[in-house]
């Protein structure tokens, strides 16, 4: 082996370590901020974006490890659009009570996207979150996406959709858990 392809060799084996301890050291994605939203159809996987939304994402860590999420229904799901989720009363009105501060970004809300719905301020931020179908620009830094699923987007496509423009859900769909990977002991 010549020295160039020695030096190349040694190279790429530096960089794929590096690559590997600064995922597992927690600086990138890694485990613990990957989210498991598990649905009827199957398991949906998101990447959450901590370095976009650093505020959300702990917030929506604290109540994952609470079981918040569990059981809640997709009360507004528009086809083409969005599925929301978030609120414990299934009316669209509640939330677990703490308002967040925007934490808008320029990410692109595209398909899969994660993002918190929010009233009229927009610090009004709660526990109400919802995924994008399709891509949706006029969303853009005016709610705060902290997420973006990587696998399973089929199961979210499988939610059951509501009716007329506002998208309310008859019987609607649950979410049966949402974990935190860090924390899956199976």
């Amino acid at each position: 082996m010549s020295f160039v392809r020695l030096v190349i060799f040694l190279t790429a084996i530096v960089v794929g370590l590096s690559s590997f301890v600064y995922a597992q050291s927690g600086k990138g994605i890694g485990m613990e901020n990957t989210l498991y939203l598990d649905l009827e159809g199957g398991r949906v996987v998101i990447e959450m974006r901590p370095d976009l939304a650093p505020t959300h994402v702990n917030r929506i860590k604290e109540l994952v490890r609470e079981g918040f999420y569990d059981g809640i229904v997709f009360h507004r799901v528009i086809e083409g659009f969005m599925a929301q989720t978030g609120d414990p009363t299934g009316t669209g009105a509640g939330g677990s009570g703490k308002n967040l501060d925007a934490e808008f970004s320029s990410e692109k809300h595209v398909r899969g996207s994660v993002s918190m719905a929010r009233a009229q301020s927009p610090n009004s931020a709660d526990s109400q979150f919802f995924i994008v179908f399709d891509d949706a620009s006029w969303l853009d830094n005016e709610y705060t996406l902290w997420g973006k699923v990587v696998k399973g987007m089929e199961h979210v496509d499988a939610i059951k959709k509501g009716v007329g423009s506002g998208g309310t859900v008859n019987d609607p769909d649950s979410i049966i858990k949402m974990q935190l990977a860090v924390d899956v002991k199976d």
